[in-house]
């Protein structure tokens, strides 16, 4: 299937994304994210706060060995995360519906650019005083009753638009996809 090889994959160029987990509490979602990361080379998974982090079973559960291939660091406080962000010259996002949101549909990114976006808590969202200290929020349009999603489904859509928006990407065969 031409898969990538962990050392393929560590020195492929990466997306320029860094996903934030903000106190995320399954360890499910978790490794959903480190899988999708993989799935996209995104550059690295922050995780903060209660968000656990591996090597843990129940995150290698969902991540099946993503945990090994994507990069990732720890941070007590995700203030910190997006400081640390900001200072590298990250755009960093809150994945939030807020006033003044940018629906994901409407959101222009630039291929130059490195962005970060944060995940919040499954029941209480981004901390408002990290939505505060990021330069914008994107939310996913939603249409039925529940104005919701699961973590990693958010991830899954977050990290995917992020990729198709600015990453360049030639596979082992040559075949270019994004450019």
């Amino acid at each position: 299937m031409n898969r990538l090889t962990p050392e393929e994959f560590k020195a492929q160029t990466k997306t320029p994304l860094v996903v934030v987990l903000d106190n995320v509490r399954s360890l499910h979602n978790v490794g959903s994210v480190f899988r999708t990361g993989d799935a996209f080379l995104i550059e690295a998974v922050y995780l903060c706060g209660i968000t656990s982090t591996p090597p843990h079973a129940e995150i290698h559960k969902t991540a099946l060995g993503a945990e090994n291939t994507v990069n990732w660091k720890y941070f007590e406080d995700s203030h910190d995360a997006v400081n640390e962000l900001k200072a590298q010259g990250y755009t960093v996002f809150a994945i939030e519906q807020a006033e003044g949101s940018t629906m994901l549909s409407d959101l222009k990114l630039e291929k130059t650019k490195k962005y970060a976006v944060i995940l919040g808590n499954e029941v209480k969202g981004v901390q408002q005083s990290v939505v505060d200290a990021c330069d914008a929020c994107i939310e996913i349009p939603q249409f039925g009753t529940k104005h919701s999603l699961n973590v990693s489904v958010t991830g899954g859509i977050i990290i995917w638009e992020m990729f198709r928006k600015t990453a360049s990407w030639t596979s082992k065969e040559g075949k270019k996809f994004l450019t």
